[in-house]
Formats: structure tokens, C-alpha cells, sequence
């Protein structure tokens, strides 16, 4: 081998890397700033982590993984998921690491969040969003996990899953809709499950129109307690253009009142393109000199932005829930109480 030949071989091996790089981030980075995780299936790993409230109980996380066990999944549980440190589930640094790992493991395809509850902000300034942004991957999980959705849109751009925390009931409704986002790769249309039973209309899950027409932009949001504590935080993403979806739990109105304050004070419902608010589970006006009520709060923040916007979404503290993809681009019907993803919310196979 002559010295020009060993010099071309030599310049194509330094190159491979890089060539390498390049296809991979064509095929995950979906348009541009939204990250698209890796597609799953039966059979793969899953990592199950604890990043906020601890477990009551060692049953509760048996519950979880045989949970992800009957959906078909090989389960591997982070090293520190039932620890526990007062109320959270170890120490800042321990619940970090587990996360960190299984974005580490390249068996591990998907991280779902073994419950709420509180603490995932203490992790934060922990995560590694290199490591992430390097492995995209599947997460999934509601309430207090908020706070990590909206980290990792911020930072990385991932798209993620607000959705059924792997101690949840996983019954029909939930599994069906599983099974059709991350396996079948559905663009879901998410329409409130709805019964007449022995009335003449319905009145269990009704949504209802704040302000009618239609929406395009990305699903951003969660809980809205987690969701306002990360006001003024390098964590808050960016809000433009985007549909705010929103829950609670446990909020009296004037708190729910507060928070909504914030959220204009920041500037944050001044840029969105839609809102939605889904289940406020025992949010009712309590005593005292009398309250204001989710409606007039809605009718005070949300009609002078002149947005499309409903209320009544099957999102939040409730059994059947929909898998929201945080990142993924949708349109909001607010006539009909609908949403429907417009795009694919996984890397190409």
C-alpha cells in the first residue's frame, strides 16, 4: 500500500464517525428542535424508575412490573426505584443516576416513571440531556413527572409522554391505547369515551368549548402545579405557537386562580395557539366567603386570548387517561373536544 492510498484509507476512518453521527441524528431529530424517540415493540427491555414520590408499598411496585410484564416487556428496574428518603423515593443524586442509566443501557428502550407525586424537580440540574439527546428514548408518565416532560422538551427537544405512571390501573382502555400509540404507531385521534347509560343525554365525560375553532401547534404542558413551579427556571420550554394542555388534582379554585395568574404573568398564555384542560379531580369551591369557579377562571385567563380552547379532556388524576405526546405536533378542534396527532411521534424504523 502506497503512502496516497494509507492516506485516503485514513481519512475515511476518521470520517465514519461523523458519517454515522449524521445518519442517526437525521433519522431522530423529526423537524426542527423536536427529538424523536426510538419505536418499540414486544419483547424489549423497558427501564422502570422511581425520580419522585416513593412506593407505599413493595406490592405497588410488584403491581408495576407485572404490569409491564403482561404487556410484553422484559422489565429492569432502576437500582434505587424503592428507596426512600422522607417522601421521595432516595436521595436527589440515587433517583438521577437511575434515570442517567437507562438512557446508558442500550437494552433499555423505553423509561417509564413508577409513580408521581412530588420531587422530579430536585433531579432536574441531574439529568444528563446530552446522554438523552444521544439516546432519545421513550418516556412515560404523569402528575408530578411534569416536571421531567417539560425538562427534557426544553433541553433536548424529546418528544414524551404524558400518560399512565407504571403503578396505574392498566385496564382495557389503557393497554388498547398503548398498544395503538407506541406499538402500531397510530396517529390517534384522542375523543372522550362517552355513554348514555339510563339518561336521556350524556353527562359523564363531556367536554365543553371555551372558545370554538381549530388549532395547529405542538402539545406542550401536564400538571399545572409542576407545570408553574418551573416558572423562571431554564426548564419552562418555549411556548410559541404551541397547545397548552393542562390538569390538576386537590386544588381549591383560588389556587387553580393563582396559577393561572402566574401563567400570564410570565407570558406563558400569551403565546399559545390553543388550550385544553382536562380532569381538576375534587377542585370544587369550598367554604368561607365564597369562590370563583373553574369556569369564570377560564372565562378570565383564557377568552381574551381569543384562542381555540376546551375543557373536559380525558387527561389528568383519572383511571381511563389519555397517552399525551408532549412535543408532538396536533390540532385541537375545540368544537367537538377532539386532538389529533399530525405527524409521526417515533424515529423512522
Amino acid at each position: 500500500m502506497n503512502k496516497r492510498q494509507l492516506l485516503k484509507l485514513s481519512l475515511a476512518s476518521a470520517l465514519l464517525p461523523l458519517m454515522s453521527c449524521s445518519g442517526m441524528a437525521a433519522t431522530a431529530v423529526h423537524r426542527s428542535g423536536v427529538l424523536l424517540p426510538a419505536p418499540l415493540k414486544r419483547g424489549d427491555t423497558i427501564g422502570v424508575v422511581s425520580p419522585s414520590g416513593a412506593i407505599a408499598s413493595r406490592q405497588g411496585s410488584q403491581f408495576a412490573i407485572e404490569s409491564m410484564e403482561a404487556l410484553g416487556f422484559t422489565v429492569k428496574a432502576g437500582q434505587h426505584f424503592r428507596s426512600r428518603h422522607g417522601h421521595l423515593a432516595g436521595q436527589d443524586e440515587d433517583r438521577a443516576a437511575d434515570f442517567n442509566s437507562m438512557f446508558a443501557d442500550p437494552e433499555v428502550k423505553a423509561v417509564i416513571c413508577l409513580r408521581g407525586g412530588s420531587g422530579a424537580a430536585r433531579i432536574l440540574p441531574l439529568i444528563d440531556y446530552d446522554l438523552v439527546r444521544q439516546n432519545p428514548k421513550i418516556v412515560l408518565g404523569y402528575s408530578d413527572i411534569t416536571a421531567i416532560h417539560n425538562a427534557l422538551h426544553a433541553k433536548t427537544g424529546l418528544v414524551t409522554f404524558h400518560g399512565p405512571n407504571g403503578s396505574s390501573r392498566w385496564h382495557d382502555f389503557n393497554v388498547q391505547q398503548f398498544e395503538q400509540l407506541f406499538f402500531e404507531q397510530q396517529l390517534l385521534t384522542f375523543a372522550n369515551e362517552q355513554s348514555i347509560n339510563d339518561d336521556l343525554i350524556v353527562r359523564q365525560n363531556r367536554t365543553q368549548t371555551i372558545r370554538n375553532g381549530k388549532a395547529i401547534g405542538e402539545l406542550v404542558g401536564g400538571n399545572l402545579t409542576v407545570l408553574t413551579s418551573l416558572s423562571g427556571t431554564p426548564y419552562l420550554p418555549d411556548f410559541r405557537g404551541k397547545i397548552l394542555f393542562l390538569e390538576d388534582i386537590n386544588e381549591a379554585p383560588y389556587k387553580i386562580d393563582r396559577m393561572m395568574s402566574t401563567l400570564r404573568l410570565n407570558g406563558t398564555l400569551q403565546q399559545i395557539s390553543g388550550f385544553i384542560f382536562g380532569d381538576c379531580a375534587r377542585c370544587e369551591p369550598g367554604g368561607g366567603w365564597g369562590s370563583l369557579t373553574l369556569d369564570q377562571i377560564f372565562d378570565d385567563y383564557i377568552l381574551p386570548l381569543n384562542i381555540p380552547a376546551f375543557s373536559g379532556a380525558m387527561i389528568g388524576h383519572i383511571p381511563r387517561q389519555f397517552i399525551v405526546p408532549v412535543g408532538a405536533k396536533a390540532e385541537m378542534n375545540a368544537d367537538n373536544g377532539t386532538f389529533r396527532l399530525l405527524e409521526p411521534v417515533f424515529q423512522a424504523g
